[in-house]
């Protein structure tokens, strides 16, 4: 004989009382022990590197970060040691992840210096400020940087669980209302909104919370941005207008005034059906359900302003990931919410087993979804966590923490949802007998629901938290790598060059002239980048005069590690030439990290949700192809024959694309049969004069000799090293004395002699 146990009033409520503290002390604790690490964004290349020691002056502070920057609210300052700012700088016109500042040279001496930065990240509007030094000369010991606070804002935590709150109770609403109340009860005789008017009632409160919920978390949200952005008090923010600065100029902006949009058009919806309820009842129910997609386009504009924008791995798969994630979120707290309040007022005028089956109805649509809900917040959230946990250590940060404590949270409605959905379907209890003392429990659907709900609220919160919560800084990112710089000296025209970051991608060029101790000003600095072994040459491009000898350029031509070549054409105000050249060596491991290749655990997570959604809408699509379409064989053969063919063309077009461009790119720079062995210094071209002179020196009677030279820029090295082999037109090949050497030689100077336009 089962004994059935069943927990009495005085029980539950004993029960109640015992679990909210317990929720409460154990989120405390689990925040409590989170490991110090950097705010949100961070910093993935710097230079100078923090406590670096240099022996000269830098002439440009750069800190590249792991997300793009708001210009308007990002700053870098350079202080000397006693706090006095000596310069300011900003985001680079070129790269929004950038936070750089120009040092004229002359302007440091030897000393300790602190670089004070306040970046702004687009991604979430999260601002932090941290300080990082460096020395010129000896180290000073005593100084250090600040590093950035890892505690989240409370203010953020507010209004975002207050958001959170408005949006999952809207949607909770929409959603249960379409696809739980009005399939279980929904009936005709009830015209305004097919539900029993003390129903749509009940309904209509609940999203006139979520409604006031939502507009006010939205307008505190822009509020503490603006407090954050401009480093200012509320009444600050809100008498000086700083807040509309914020939201016409920034993507938080952008993305709050898209979420006030959509909800003007979702209370615009609900006030034009209750304004025609009479007139047309329908209507009601349309609005309803319409209103579902309005809110899920607010939690998608959440999603654009979250951790997901920030990734290095995919980020706008990570944005839809965590959108399908908040979704599924939304719809099981938001449900579970709903039907807590929804559920005494419909129940209330039945007893016994009409009350039973009743209840049953509905909880049985609303399990059925559940669960599809709750696959997909699992399988989103595994892909969202692979973003983030790139190494064991990531999980003993402070976002792994707050992760763990959501976890928690999660698994407490997992539990209690298993609870409910066993307790529907009795069956299961033979393969799940241990939990019968729970499932009895939670068969009644009363206070069950009610600690599901205190649960998903307590659950809501520590979501809030996490979002407001940096993410672990990978430790791929604490290799230190050497800028690449060289100093060369002609006469008494000192030419120092830096390339950074010196990688492949974006790079700026810093070049300084010096007489002695002297700052060259008023020159004009031409650069040329190429690369020898592909014979591929960038166009010459005239360097920025800034102040105190200082030059400036930025190219994208270095696309990929190995030796590279930098020529400057120097001319003086004086009209004195220089020519200086410098070979580099690029590293791979220099380049600015800004994307990431999808992890193992990435790949698994992405399989994981490819099936999960197909688990999900096959059956439906199946249902409707078999009310709506004729599958006789010769159907099911031709269709399984075009898609077979199309499945095939597809991979052949994608293979043969790949391929066209890889030969257009072949036919376009072909590998060179011959390279240029000779850096294009001044002694080579001295060298390539002389040989030029002495065994060249038939081109000057050649008619197509004019033309060659027009045309010089044009010509590949090899090409020109062929014309000095073989000859070109009626133009003569030099002398076959030349060795290699002084072939290029030649061909350096060859290309001085173009004319000038």
């Amino acid at each position: 004989m089962t004994t059935i146990f069943r927990w009495n009033k005085m029980q539950r409520r004993r029960f109640f009382k015992a679990i909210l503290p317990a929720l409460l002390l154990l989120i405390t604790t689990l925040y409590g022990i989170a490991l110090p690490v950097r705010a949100h964004g961070y910093i993935v290349r710097s230079i100078p590197e923090d406590r670096a020691t240099l022996e000269r002056p830098p002439t440009r502070l750069q800190y590249w970060f792991s997300e793009a920057l708001e210009p308007s609210f990002s700053s870098i300052n350079l202080r000397d040691e006693t706090g006095q700012i000596i310069m300011t700088g900003g985001v680079d016109d070129n790269d929004s992840s950038l936070l750089a500042l120009q040092i004229p040279p002359g302007l440091l001496s030897a000393g300790s210096y602190i670089v004070e930065l306040r970046p702004a990240f687009a991604s979430d509007g999260h601002v932090v400020a941290e300080s990082r030094v460096f020395f010129v000369g000896d180290a000073a010991a005593n100084l250090e940087g600040s590093a950035a606070s890892d505690l989240p804002l409370t203010l953020e935590i507010i209004w975002k669980a207050l958001l959170d709150a408005g949006a999952y109770l809207l949607f909770g609403a929409f959603t249960v209302y379409a696809w739980v109340l009005i399939p279980a009860w929904g009936s005709n005789k009830y015209p305004i909104g097919n539900l029993p008017p003390r129903l749509m009632r009940r309904l209509e409160h609940i999203v006139a919370i979520g409604f006031a919920l939502t507009i006010g978390a939205n307008i505190l949200a822009l509020i503490q941005q603006s407090m954050v952005f401009f480093n200012a008090d509320a009444g600050r923010v809100i008498r000086d207008g700083l807040w509309q600065v914020v939201r016409v100029g920034s993507r938080f902006g952008d993305m709050w005034n898209a979420r006030m949009l959509f909800l003007i058009v979702a209370i615009g919806l609900l006030l034009l059906s209750r304004a025609y309820r009479d007139a047309a009842p329908a209507l009601t129910r349309s609005m309803w359900r319409g209103n579902a997609w309005l809110i899920a386009l607010i939690i998608g504009t959440q999603a654009i302003n979250s951790h997901a924008a920030g990734s290095l791995i995919l980020p706008w798969l990570g944005m839809i990931m965590h959108w399908l994630h908040t979704l599924g979120v939304a719809f099981w707290i938001g449900g579970v919410l709903v039907l807590v309040a929804v559920l005494p007022v419909a129940l209330k005028p039945y007893d016994g087993a009409q009350r039973q089956a009743a209840l049953q109805a509905v909880m049985r649509h609303f399990s059925r979804l559940l669960v599809a809900a709750v696959m997909i917040v699992v399988v989103s959230g595994i892909y969202n966590s692979s973003n983030w946990f790139l190494s064991p250590d990531t999980v003993a940060s402070t976002y792994g923490v707050a992760m763990g404590a959501k976890l928690v949270m999660v698994a407490l409605l997992l539990l209690m949802g298993a609870l409910h959905h066993i307790a529907l379907r009795p069956q299961l209890l033979e393969r799940f007998s241990f939990l019968r003392r729970g499932v009895d429990w939670a068969g009644s659907f009363g206070s069950s629901m009610r600690i599901e709900a205190l649960v998903a609220v307590v659950a809501l919160a520590s979501a809030a938290a996490l979002s407001s919560t940096p993410t672990p800084q990978p430790d791929f990112l604490q290799n230190e790598v050497v800028t690449p710089q060289a100093t060369q000296t002609i006469d008494d025209l000192t030419v120092t060059m830096t390339i950074s970051p010196g990688g492949p991608g974006v790079n700026t060029v810093d070049i300084v002239l010096q007489r002695g101790e002297t700052p060259l000003n008023n020159a004009e600095v031409d650069v040329q980048v190429s690369s020898p072994s592909r014979a591929i040459r960038g166009d010459w491009q005239e360097a920025d005069p800034l102040d105190a000898g200082l030059y400036v350029a930025a190219s994208d031509i270095i696309d990929r590690a190995g030796e590279w070549w930098s020529v400057l054409n120097i001319t003086l105000s004086n009209g004195e030439s220089y020519r200086v050249a410098f070979s580099w060596q690029i590293s791979a491991d220099a380049a600015v990290i800004q994307s990431r290749p999808p992890t193992p655990l990435t790949w698994t997570a992405i399989v994981l949700v490819t099936l999960t959604l197909l688990v999900l809408l096959v059956p439906p699509i199946r249902d409707y192809a078999a009310k709506n379409m004729e599958f006789s064989a010769q159907n099911v053969l031709i269709g399984v024959g075009v898609t077979a063919i199309s499945i095939v063309a597809l991979i052949i077009g994608v293979v043969i694309m790949v391929q066209q461009m890889q030969q257009l790119e072949e036919s376009r720079n072909p590998r060179p049969d011959y390279v240029n062995t000779q850096l294009p210094t001044q002694e080579s071209l001295v060298r390539g004069q002389a040989q030029y002179e002495q065994h060249c020196i038939a081109w000057l009677n050649s008619s197509d000799f004019p033309v060659l030279l027009r045309q010089v820029e044009s010509f590949r090295d090899d090409a020109l090293y062929l014309i000095t082999l073989e000859g070109w037109r009626n133009v003569p090949p030099c002398d076959e004395a030349l060795t290699d050497d002084e072939r290029w030689d030649v061909v350096n100077y060859l290309r001085t002699l173009q004319p000038k336009r």
